[in-house]
């Protein structure tokens, strides 16, 4: 027992004066509503400092850093913030993040497929743009199948983008989609950019692919002034903008590309089948007969599957199928 009749047990936090004296004030749990929040969009991450863009607006930057009530909240490129504080963008000034709204879609992965724990990429983007490089280094369709699946159960639209197409013009890599309607547009620096632009225009886009791809080239590209642009939304900590931060940049025409790390894996461990089926609004609701259980991968591992029930869309089922396997496999991506 201690002094005063009470166990050294009984004591917590609560018992601990932070701040001497009568000028202590007390601990609440009621949190400031911030009513004259304003919001803005995170176009990079840098050791605990969050680039953001008022009202989407790339000319009104600021520097902020995470708000203490929201402890350990993820906070990624892509998403709506309200902010607080010295919001005039003045060197050295730093507001503060208050809140984080919901995400319309979530670009996530995993390190690997047995890793429990998946990672935010992006959010609130509309669209993927998959950079795939046609030779050197040669395309695999594990990546894009991947890719794909991340972007259906994310809720974004996945967009094939091919570069270097000068080096194997007569590659047949893009026909292994043609049963998934996937969009193709080709990006390489020999290519007219105008067809990519008219895709990205007044969106958000996510852009994915291996280092060596073409993907830098092409985000140049798009954003002439891409390289200064860099070191103003992403200089806002310690460091700078390289390979392994993502960082959204404005288009001229309107819209904001970003520009993601070159991947060396794309796990899926956060992915089930069911969530690939239901980005397709023709064979999700036949999933429903299915017996539980079912991969839908078809016979002779699911023999009852229903997908096997639908007339006429025997290729269709067999290309989402493609994906299906590819979420089961670490091999050819």
């Amino acid at each position: 027992m201690s002094r005063g009749g009470r166990s050294a047990s009984s004591y917590d936090e609560s018992d601990v004066r932070v701040r001497p004296g009568k000028s202590s004030r007390p601990r609440t749990k009621t949190r400031p509503q911030h009513s004259d929040a304003e919001s803005a969009m995170v176009v990079s991450v840098d050791r605990g400092r969050w680039g953001c863009v008022l009202g989407g607006d790339p000319d009104k930057l600021i520097v902020a850093m995470r708000a203490r009530e929201l402890g350990r909240t993820p906070i990624v490129v892509g998403d709506q913030v309200d902010v607080v504080g010295d919001l005039s963008g003045k060197p050295d000034t730093l507001a503060r993040i208050v809140r984080v709204a919901e995400r319309s879609t979530v670009l996530r992965r995993t390190a690997d497929d047995t890793d429990p724990f998946e990672r935010i990429v992006v959010g609130n983007a509309e669209r993927l743009f998959i950079v795939v490089a046609l030779a050197d280094p040669p395309p695999r369709t594990g990546f894009v199948e991947r890719a794909m699946v991340a972007a259906y159960a994310g809720g974004l639209q996945p967009i094939l983008c091919l570069t270097k197409h000068d080096l194997a013009a007569e590659s047949e890599f893009a026909s292994a989609f043609d049963d998934l309607d996937l969009t193709i547009v080709y990006g390489g620096i020999a290519d007219p950019i105008e067809p990519v632009l008219e895709l990205l225009t007044d969106r958000l886009t996510a852009f994915i692919g291996h280092s060596g791809v073409g993907k830098s080239t092409l985000v140049n590209r798009l954003v002439p002034d891409a390289d200064r642009a860099v070191g103003e939304v992403s200089g806002v900590g310690k460091g700078k903008h390289t390979s392994t931060q993502s960082v959204a940049l404005p288009l001229p025409t309107g819209g904001w590309v970003i520009d993601t790390p070159g991947v060396r894996s794309f796990g899926l461990a956060h992915i089930t089948p069911d969530d690939v089926i239901a980005a397709f609004s023709d064979l999700a609701a036949a999933i429903e007969d299915c017996p539980r259980g079912c991969t839908h991968l078809g016979p002779p591992t699911d023999p009852e599957c229903a997908l096997d029930q639908l007339p006429g869309k025997e290729r269709r089922v067999a290309a989402i199928r493609l994906l299906l396997t590819a979420l089961n496999t670490n091999e050819n991506w």
